[in-house]
């Protein structure tokens, strides 16, 4: 089965919309945990505008399933990554200043960076997927980074897959047959629903994770959080 990692960063963003500590991240973290997720993923930005610096280190101590941690890899970005030591490291090559993540690092430009970077976190014992389009000759040279998973990038299957499903998901076919083959690993996330997460995990072999934020706390708000987070799994199943 195919592991669902719930970001929970737009719980962090209700929360600071109006400061104090309602709704209450840690709490709700253990409760999707308890409803089933086998991850809980944070994407801290350095303007602290969803999760901040003082959650991180207060969600290592509760997180009982796997601790997924995206980022630039920057200084600040590594010493977390040090102190944490969560179960993955999702490199993503993001400017500080921009919404959400909105492309894949480019493994040809950014070899030597990424090497190193990969090389540093994995000296901490954990594990490290880079963000990335399906595009198999980057995913080629992904492999020359030294990470053991990458995550394909999916906003570009989920645009694609109102207008024309089987088309869409082509490129992530074939992106991960490239994966597999290099015994890379194969991590998956951006804009997958409920509408069109079933058809991708079907459709892509050896899908190890998904990683869902917005669309999974959105459809809470309709169906209620364990009710939610139960059938997202079952797309996964």
């Amino acid at each position: 089965m195919t592991k669902l990692s719930v970001n929970i960063n737009k719980i962090a963003t209700l929360r600071n919309a109006r400061g104090g500590n309602n709704p209450d991240l840690l709490r709700l973290a253990g409760d999707i945990e308890r409803f089933g997720a086998q991850g809980i993923t944070v994407h801290p930005r350095p303007d602290e505008r969803h999760i901040r610096r003082t959650d991180v280190y207060d969600l290592k101590k509760t997180v009982s399933t796997e601790f997924n941690i995206e980022g630039f890899p920057d200084k600040r970005f590594l010493e977390l990554i040090k102190d944490i030591r969560p179960t993955q490291a999702t490199l993503v090559p993001d400017p500080p200043d921009v919404l959400t993540s909105n492309a894949g690092w480019d493994t040809i430009k950014n070899q030597n960076f990424l090497v190193g970077i990969i090389k540093e976190i994995k000296s901490y014992g954990v594990r490290t997927s880079i963000f990335m389009a399906p595009d198999i000759k980057l995913i080629e040279y992904a492999k020359f980074t030294g990470t053991d998973r990458i995550e394909l990038y999916t906003e570009a299957y989920a645009k694609g897959y109102k207008l024309n499903k089987e088309l869409a998901i082509q490129p992530y076919i074939l992106a991960a047959k490239k994966a597999n083959e290099l015994n890379v690993g194969l991590n998956a996330g951006h804009d997958l629903d409920l509408e069109n997460l079933k058809y991708f995990k079907d459709h892509i072999p050896g899908l190890l994770e998904v990683s869902i934020g917005h669309a999974l706390v959105c459809d809470a708000l309709y169906f209620g959080l364990e009710n939610t987070v139960q059938l997202y799994l079952r797309q996964l199943a």
